[in-house]
């Protein structure tokens, strides 16, 4: 691995990089169209694989707490719209799945680089979350979280646990 494949990470207080990708259905959506809401983006490696797939449902399944608390979810990956279109169709996703084959949105935020799988060290997506302030400011970034429990422990740190 070179030294560039480690991208740069984020931390609170940066600029979130803009991006504009198409979503599931191949309509684009952009961070922009986001401004003066907050926002949760996440990056996740694959869509249907189980980890993924238990982290989307936690997602989904805490929306309507997060959109009452003024937060939008957008999940991001390298797959293609229309595995995207499956996978949210399948699991009944209602947040923006958006697409990013060409990884630039994912190297922007330091979300795409190397990491250790199976104790390998391999280059690929990793696994992480930034809450986007309204006026476009990282409030949290997180790396290298965990699929399973992370949304819960998210929604303590935003302190919106009843």
């Amino acid at each position: 691995m070179t030294e560039s494949a480690a991208a740069a990470r984020l931390t609170p207080g940066d600029t979130a990089p803009d991006f504009t990708l198409p979503d599931a259905d191949g309509t684009d959506v952009s961070l922009a169209a986001y401004r003066g809401r907050t926002v949760v983006v996440y990056f996740y490696p694959a869509a249907s694989t189980p980890g993924c797939t238990k982290q989307a449902c936690d997602f989904r399944d805490s929306l309507a707490q997060l959109n009452g608390a003024g937060i939008d979810v957008l999940g991001i990956s390298p797959d293609k719209p229309a595995k995207l279109a499956k996978f949210r169709d399948n699991e009944g996703l209602t947040f923006p799945l958006l697409s990013d084959p060409d990884r630039a949105t994912l190297t922007a935020y330091g979300a795409y680089g190397e990491k250790t799988l199976y104790g390998k060290k391999t280059l690929g997506v990793i696994r992480s979350t930034f809450v986007v302030t309204a006026d476009g400011k990282i409030e949290k970034a997180l790396y290298n979280v965990r699929a399973t429990g992370h949304v819960a422990k998210l929604i303590r740190d935003l302190d919106l646990a009843d």
